[in-house]
């Protein structure tokens, strides 16, 4: 095990177990026995894709292209890669909790394997997510189409796992309070980001984009969680981990990639406390009745509510329904029936005046939980 007291994260507990913020050397199966069982709440895993290279690829001009042919991809035959696959999937399911859950990414050469063992272990697949690259590499011999895409499988440990953390209202935030898609738009690595030795050289083939890891992290879990990552490389999963206030677990065999990954990390600086909160879910926000906007005066028996366009109405009564012309109910029954549909959201449908402003209903609802955060 490589200790790295100089990783720590920010949110580091002087009872955090020894393994954490750590890089454990070894191969991945045997390494993880050192971690107790159900004791990381989130997985990302990067493992060979078994590209099955032929031989030496070159461009148009002749050169060279950097592709992966190390040894730690090859594999003798399908089977021995299913097994390896079964084997790894294995050791991760015991350390993840049972709320956690597991990222794995491949291409076409093995996420499709890597997917099947995953069903056949009893992982529940809860999204397939493509990431499409902006600056792909060019398929040279024109005999395909460029692959431009890698495929991620995100999956809890079994079907019935509950709790797991999905920071839905954070990435519906980021992304312009738009539902976050299942397809991400991302460069490769490269620039500055790209590690490489005295010779000019990739420290490592498959070094994955921080945006990449950072949006994983993001999006499922929490700060002061740790992060596992049992094919470490150059450390992107530990280097953004640290940045965003969550703890890490790496393991990796090759020692150069290991003090690659050391010094990295070793430079990143954890994000303050309040760049990290967490944004609220609006399924923990206290519930807040209708009713008690008239209860709190912010709306008053008789006060007229009208749909998004103006073109249908409602008066509020006393005991916190709405009535328009003969037909009454609560704001989302009657708002349903006047648009004849099944269901509707009266707090954002409903809108009230203000200053010569129209607003949603749900405006004042948060000004009442406000007023509760603050007492």
């Amino acid at each position: 095990m490589v200790p790295v007291s100089a990783l720590k994260t920010k949110a580091a507990s002087p009872q955090r177990a020894e393994w954490i913020d750590t890089i454990i050397k070894g191969d991945c199966v045997a390494a993880l026995e050192a971690l107790p069982d159900h004791s990381v709440d989130a997985i990302f895993a990067d493992p060979p894709y078994n590209l099955q290279l032929g031989g030496v690829l070159h461009r148009p001009d002749q050169s060279k292209v950097d592709a992966v042919d190390d040894e730690w991809d090859r594999f003798a035959s399908f089977e021995a890669y299913d097994a390896f696959t079964t084997a790894w999937l294995l050791a991760c399911r015991r350390v993840l909790k049972p709320s956690g859950t597991i990222w794995v990414i491949g291409s076409y050469h093995n996420i499709f394997r890597v997917g099947a063992k995953m069903q056949d272990l009893g992982f529940w697949i809860l999204n397939d997510i493509v990431w499409r690259k902006t600056n792909p590499m060019p398929n040279f011999k024109g005999r395909r189409f460029q692959n431009a895409h890698e495929t991620m499988i995100w999956a809890s440990p079994d079907a019935d796992a509950r709790g797991y953390t999905f920071n839905y209202d954070a990435m519906k935030a980021a992304n312009d309070d738009v539902q976050m898609r299942s397809d991400w738009l991302f460069p490769i690595c490269s620039g500055g980001e790209r590690l490489k030795g005295e010779d000019g050289k990739k420290v490592h083939p498959t070094q994955k984009p921080e945006a990449l890891l950072s949006r994983i992290i993001l999006s499922s879990t929490k700060p002061g969680d740790v992060v596992l990552d049992p094919f470490f490389g150059s450390g992107t999963t530990g280097a953004v981990a640290k940045r965003l206030g969550r703890h890490f677990v790496g393991v990796e065999r090759e020692q150069a990639y290991i003090d690659a990954a050391t010094a990295r990390i070793a430079e990143v600086e954890p994000l303050p406390d309040e760049m990290l909160a967490p944004t609220p879910s609006k399924k923990s926000l206290p519930r807040v009745a209708f009713l008690s906007l008239i209860e709190s005066g912010l709306l008053a028996a008789g006060d007229r509510l009208t749909s998004p366009k103006g073109d249908l109405a409602a008066h509020v009564r006393a005991d916190g329904t709405l009535a328009s012309g003969a037909d009454s109910g609560s704001i989302h029954r009657l708002g349903a029936r006047l648009q004849g549909a099944e269901a509707c959201n009266g707090w954002t449908f409903w809108h009230y005046e203000e200053g010569g402003e129209r607003y949603p209903i749900d405006r004042l609802r948060g000004r009442i939980r406000a007023a509760m955060a603050s007492t």
